[in-house]
């Protein structure tokens, strides 16, 4: 009874937000959750650019259809969903995520979800929940699994702190040094190896 829950964009797809900033041409849109901490704070800085801008979802959504995932990510997740069970636990949108997924295998995933007008300008975001993948992991914990997860940024760490073993997968040096409590992966064969190692470590 072992989940491993993963973090999507930065883990198993490109930063979906980097992508759509270097395709357009608004640098300011680079900005992601490990440079902000705060969810709230970046997702309204980032609808109000793409507002300012008058580009929309379906700006996004064309760019989001010319992407893959990482070199090496849908053989990393299918050998480990041969072992456990495997869910996503992402604050991406579901809008965003169905083209990705299909190329990933279709992994459960739990996101969030926009909304958009009759233009499709994009004028708000829905959580799931308030901290879901924190919440996501302590009711598999009560549920008597065992749970390991792996993410790459700041909005992963509640996740990893609550999991029975949490380990960083490409973070950037900030993140690194302010939580050297992790472990730190660089590639999917060593995230592989630091899954299992947790799980034989949980019992």
């Amino acid at each position: 009874m072992r989940i491993v829950c993963l973090d999507l964009e930065g883990v198993l797809v490109p930063e979906i937000w980097i992508e759509f900033a270097e395709r357009s041409g608004i640098p300011e849109l680079r900005r992601t959750t490990r440079d902000e901490p705060n969810y709230d704070t970046l997702m309204k800085y980032r609808l109000d650019i793409l507002a300012q801008k008058k580009l929309g979802l379906p700006d996004i959504q064309a760019v989001i259809a010319s992407m893959g995932p990482m070199q090496g990510a849908r053989e990393f997740l299918d050998a480990l969903r041969d072992a456990y069970q495997v869910v996503i636990l992402s604050d991406t949108f579901y809008e965003f995520a169905r083209p990705l997924m299909q190329q990933l295998g279709l992994p459960t995933l739990f996101c969030h979800s926009l909304e958009a007008d009759a233009e499709g300008i994009l004028v708000n975001y829905h959580l799931r929940m308030p901290d879901q993948k924190r919440e996501a992991v302590k009711r598999f914990k009560e549920l008597n699994f065992k749970v390991v997860a792996a993410g790459d940024s700041y909005n992963d760490l509640a996740m990893l702190g609550e999991a029975h073993g949490g380990i960083l997968f490409h973070p950037p040096e900030n993140v690194v040094r302010e939580f050297p409590q992790y472990p730190v992966v660089r590639d999917y064969a060593a995230l592989r190896a630091e899954i299992d190692a947790a799980f034989a470590r949980a019992g």
